[in-house]
């Protein structure tokens, strides 16, 4: 069974509907975004469709399983431990489903956050995640969506202040 089928198939067993679907989404737009920005395709697709793939576990569980993979926990993270899915998202695709690739696994640890320096994968993933179809609550988000297609940086920079 190819990669993104076995991905598929487990996400809709763990994840919520919404969130399978919010899932599908994200891979929808990374790997559109992909395309523009002439990055691959299929690393788009994987990161998107993984990007939340430990979210479905409990604040409790985040801890738990973040310590016994030895993922540092901040206090900030112990206090808003759903900020551990990214961290875990990355373990996970590892672990589980063989992903080696390491801008697979940095686009899915800094689609929260974010960080200095982000590759084009990790801006993608990021955005995509914001902006995906089903998504509708986010302040100016046609103006987003429409950005995201022109000026990469000038999107993210977008978000990142109204995320802040």
């Amino acid at each position: 069974m190819e990669l993104i089928e076995r991905i598929k198939n487990d996400l809709k067993e763990n994840l919520t509907e919404y969130r399978y679907i919010h899932s599908l989404g994200v891979m929808e737009m990374a790997e559109e975004l992909a395309k523009v920005y002439n990055v691959d395709v299929e690393s788009a697709r994987i990161a998107g469709l993984l990007h939340d793939c430990a979210k479905y576990l409990s604040s409790e569980d985040k801890i738990s399983k973040c310590e016994s993979y030895g993922i540092p926990v901040s206090d900030y993270e112990r206090k808003n431990p759903e900020l551990l899915h990214a961290k875990l998202g990355a373990c996970f695709a590892n672990e589980i489903y063989g992903v080696t690739d390491s801008e697979i696994l940095s686009a899915i640890i800094w689609h929260t956050t974010g960080c200095p320096d982000m590759s084009l994968l990790d801006k993608i993933v990021f955005i995509a995640d914001y902006i995906e179809a089903n998504r509708d609550k986010a302040e100016d988000l046609p103006k987003v969506r429409e950005l995201a297609f022109k000026d990469i940086d000038a999107c993210l920079l977008l978000i990142l202040e109204d995320t802040i």
